[in-house]
């Protein structure tokens, strides 16, 4: 029987909930005296003007339920982001003056919307976004001389981002679904005066491009990206202009190779590979046609401010044993020249992770995180997803795992096929079949547990966030003899309820997932969603949803209980008052209590049982 799991004030699983994290920080670009940080410092993820010269950080926003990202104007003038209810992520873009004040609405001519970001062109003379909603994908460009109308503008159907604009927005590139027919973008680069097509860059069926962005030089159209023609993506400079393409090659790429950031001179650009979920950082040299490995600390890295000067960057860094801090690195070497920003200096260590692999159906390999307690195993084991599906998990600083593990448990993620960093077929193996494969791999990971004598049997619980919430809840029916319980968090239970309800951004998303929408595809809707196996179901169940939700809806987490309900199954759900997670720390912390409350209730009665 295990103990009862530590709630006090002072466990060291709160202390790590409660250490300040960044989620990300950007710079002026044409005054890099002034910078933008994403922090929950004071409890909540808000904006904070970074003065880059002391890094000296003030508090900008003080929304109720957060603000989790942001850009700054070019001249440092200004911060935007999407200012939303309760953390629905459908508003309006406001603008704020770095020295604090009023918002001011950007577009309040346009109605609510859901949208991925903002930013202004390098010169600083025209801001851009697309704004999402049941009409479509609207792409604005406006000039910041006249913000009452567009100078720019384009509705797609299919999901879509952009724009990427030239240093003073000559030219916008689009990113765009229309032409693949599924989760992957082909490039549309557009004259912003005429707002004629000139070019279009696709490299085919079984392929899709990833944006780099546009040289920060004035007249300079060359335009950095990738492309997974080969089966990972591999980097390419390309001239809308006059056609020209470059590809980049290096015998020392392995994996996924994207573009992050140009030097300032245009001569270098910062790459970032991750294979088998690994990060690896290189600069490649465009005069020489050379790739330089970066001798880097080990870990995951996240975009910084790229490039300073030609000769240092700035990036995030994280691993499962500390939290995020921003670095900055010698541009030739990689070697660490100072930490900029370390807000979580005095925080319990985490528990390291190891990498992994066991084989699936049809002959798949499985790339996984596990991190055991102290001490000899089999373990109760906690069995995690991540979201997306078009996500990777990395050896990153997660809380939540530790926490498990300060509990005594195993700790095990697995990177199911639809994950991204392992080649297109294996990210694409589960379009328009979703919740089938997944669930394979998730079998083929608790036995090797098990054969391994690392789970203990009767004593695994499954959980996951958002689409590893739906993998959760779809295991629970689909395999339910796998688990004593599930901890699914801001789910998907049925597709189709969620398609009726959900922020514009993700119905394009899932078009591109399933192949259509739900009158177009009601079979491959009905198999997928949770809700077909209520029946079937053994494992009792926690839910922990966002009342204000657009990417997972709360009707349909409703019904699904209710469904859950007239079956007599167990099923509890936790409503808190936020959007697809809380960004509040107090929150999280509380959340967490919940499911190790949860899992110390299965576990025990589970093992006795199984015993």
């Amino acid at each position: 029987m295990l103990n009862p799991p530590d709630l006090s004030a002072d466990a060291p699983w709160k202390i790590r909930f409660r250490a300040p994290a960044i989620a990300g920080s950007s710079r002026a670009a044409q005054n890099p005296a002034r910078g933008l940080v994403a922090s929950n410092k004071d409890g909540v993820y808000q904006l904070y003007a970074w003065d880059t010269r002391t890094d000296c950080l003030t508090q900008l926003t003080h929304d109720r339920a957060g603000v989790p990202h942001g850009s700054i104007s070019a001249d440092g003038e200004y911060v935007y982001y999407l200012r939303d209810q309760d953390g629905d992520e459908i508003g309006h873009y406001v603008r704020l003056p770095f020295t604090g004040g009023e918002t001011q609405d950007i577009t309040p001519n346009l109605p609510a919307y859901a949208s991925f970001d903002i930013d202004e062109c390098v010169s600083g003379q025209a801001i851009g976004f697309t704004a999402a909603d049941d009409a479509g994908f609207h792409i604005y460009l406006y000039s910041l001389e006249d913000m009452l109308a567009p100078v720019f503008s384009l509705t797609k159907h299919a999901m879509s981002m952009g724009p990427y604009m030239s240093h003073d927005a000559e030219i916008a590139v689009i990113a765009s679904t229309e032409k693949t027919g599924v989760a992957e973008y082909a490039l549309e680069a557009y004259d912003v005066k005429s707002g004629a097509l000139i070019a279009e860059l696709w490299d085919g069926a079984g392929s899709g491009t990833a944006v780099g962005g546009f040289s920060p030089l004035p007249g300079d159209m060359r335009f950095a990206g990738s492309s997974s023609a080969g089966g990972y993506h591999r980097p390419f400079i390309w001239h809308p202009v006059s056609g020209e393409r470059h590809n980049i090659e290096s015998e020392l790429f392995r994996g996924d190779v994207k573009v992050w950031h140009w030097s300032p001179d245009a001569q270098r650009l910062l790459l970032r590979q991750v294979h088998h979920a690994r990060h690896t950082l290189f600069v490649y040299d465009l005069s020489e046609h050379r790739a330089r490995k970066l001798d880097t600390p080990p870990g995951v890295f996240s975009p910084g401010s790229g490039f300073l000067e030609n000769d240092r960057l700035q990036v995030h860094l994280t691993d499962s044993t500390a939290p995020t801090r921003l670095l900055e690195l010698d541009a030739n070497s990689g070697r660490v020249l100072r930490t900029v920003i370390d807000l979580g200096v005095d925080v319990p260590a985490g528990s390291p992770w190891r990498s992994v692999s066991f084989p699936s159906s049809g002959g798949a390999e499985i790339q996984a995180w596990l991190a055991t307690p102290p001490g000899d195993g089999p373990f109760p084991t906690i069995v995690h997803t991540h979201g997306g599906p078009t996500a990777v998990q990395t050896n990153m600083w997660k809380p939540d795992a530790q926490a498990w593990l300060d509990h005594g448990f195993a700790f095990f993620s697995l990177n199911y096929r639809g994950s991204t960093t392992f080649g297109y077929e294996f990210q694409h193996a589960i379009d328009g079949n979703l919740g089938d494969l997944e669930v394979d791999d998730i079998a083929a990971g608790v036995s090797w547990l098990l054969e391994s004598g690392i789970a203990e049997p009767g004593a695994l619980l499954k959980t996951g966030t958002s689409y590893g919430g739906y993998l959760t809840l779809q295991a629970l029916g689909r395999r339910p003899e796998l688990f004593a319980g599930g901890m699914a968090i801001v789910a998907i239970a049925d597709w189709t309820l969620m398609y009726e309800d959900q922020a514009g951004t993700l119905r394009g998303y899932q078009r591109s997932m399933f192949g259509g929408t739900p009158a177009e595809k009601p079979e491959a809707h009905r198999k997928a969603s949770p809700i077909t196996y209520a029946a079937d179901i053994q494992a009792p169940i926690l839910v922990l949803q966002g009342e204000n939700d657009t990417r997972c809806p709360a009707r349909q987490m409703r019904v699904y209980e209710k469904r859950l309900n007239e079956l007599g199954k167990s099923i509890e759900i936790y409503w808190f008052d936020a959007g697809h997670g809380s960004l509040e720390v107090a929150e999280q912390i509380k959340h967490q209590e919940l499911m190790l409350e949860f899992a110390y209730s299965q576990i025990n009665s589970s093992v006795a049982a199984f015993r």
